[in-house]
């Protein structure tokens, strides 16, 4: 079944909403709210992820055009494009295509240029960016 333009939608995560668990979507996400889990859409679509200044995510981004404004706790992979604006925190790796830095943008991980991010595909010299639990080891 063919796609028209009449199916293309933009959802709206909006303040003081917050989802627990992964959120799947096609064509446009704005999160102004907060997402405890992954945010996903086709790398082979043409959909785009907005987290907005006051907007935030904790746990991974795959999406193929990811605009960041807001706090990103997790690995950004972002098939075609990302774009950090000035307010955007980061903690976590970001994988690339193209990328758009604008200054007063933080990233707490590795910025890594990768055209096979739509395969699926890691560089092996990048390892995973640590989380708190994976830094605090008993030692006795």
């Amino acid at each position: 079944m063919a796609r028209n333009k009449i199916d293309k939608g933009v959802t709206l995560i909006a303040a003081n909403t917050e989802i627990a668990g992964d959120v799947k979507f096609d064509n446009q996400l704005y999160i102004n709210g907060h997402v405890a889990g992954n945010v996903l859409a086709d790398a082979e679509s043409d959909a785009t992820v907005v987290v907005s200044e006051e907007g935030s995510v904790a746990g991974e981004i795959r999406v193929p055009n990811v605009v960041v404004n807001g706090k990103v706790e997790g690995n950004v992979y972002a098939a075609n494009r990302v774009e950090l604006a000035t307010k955007a925190a980061v903690v976590g790796n970001v994988y690339y295509k193209l990328i758009e830095m604008q200054l007063g943008a933080m990233v707490d991980g590795q910025l890594v240029h990768d055209e096979t991010i739509a395969a699926g595909g890691e560089k092996e010299n990048v390892h995973p960016f640590p989380s708190e639990s994976q830094d605090t080891v008993a030692t006795e």
